[in-house]
């Protein structure tokens, strides 16, 4: 099971190392590139046609500006392509956004929120759950961590404001 991880630029890595830790957490393999729509254009198809007979099973693909390339991949492969906007000088990444989540019909791209690496890589990771039942249980579990953390927050926030009440 692995998730290529594509970014347009090395710039972009501040936001995709987010999606590493949520991969590394999960105990998913990735790979890393940077393949630019517009400037490789032909290593990204390249890399985007092969992707499943190189066990790639999921793509994210970070972007800013125009934000071609989830579009780009998803054109070329079957792969579930989830395109991550990054933001940018230009537009803080709406123009990211809107490039990615505008795809034509019949070439989807699953498209979360500006800057969102931590829900693109958990995103990935429930598209693999279906196939990798054991990333199910601990899907449940992480999720299960997290509204222990909240409750834990609203507790200590309901004792903070009993002066105020």
């Amino acid at each position: 099971m692995m998730i290529a991880i594509v970014m347009g630029s090395d710039s972009d890595f501040e936001v995709v190392k987010k999606s590493l830790e949520i991969i590394k957490f999960f105990n998913v393999k990735a790979q890393v590139r940077v393949l630019s729509a517009h400037r490789t254009s032909e290593e990204a198809l390249e890399f985007a046609k092969n992707a499943e007979i190189n066990g790639i099973d999921v793509i994210i693909a970070a972007a800013g500006k125009a934000a071609h390339l989830p579009g780009v991949l998803a054109a070329v492969t079957i792969v579930p392509v989830i395109g991550l906007p990054i933001k940018s000088s230009t537009l803080d990444g709406l123009d990211s956004l809107l490039s990615i989540v505008q795809m034509p019909k019949g070439i989807p791209v699953a498209t979360v929120a500006i800057n969102g690496a931590e829900n693109a890589a958990l995103l990935a990771i429930q598209i693999l759950s279906l196939k990798y039942t054991e990333l199910k249980k601990a899907l449940n579990e992480y999720r299960e961590e997290m509204r222990l953390e909240v409750l834990e927050k609203d507790k200590k926030m309901q004792e903070l404001t009993l002066d105020y009440l």
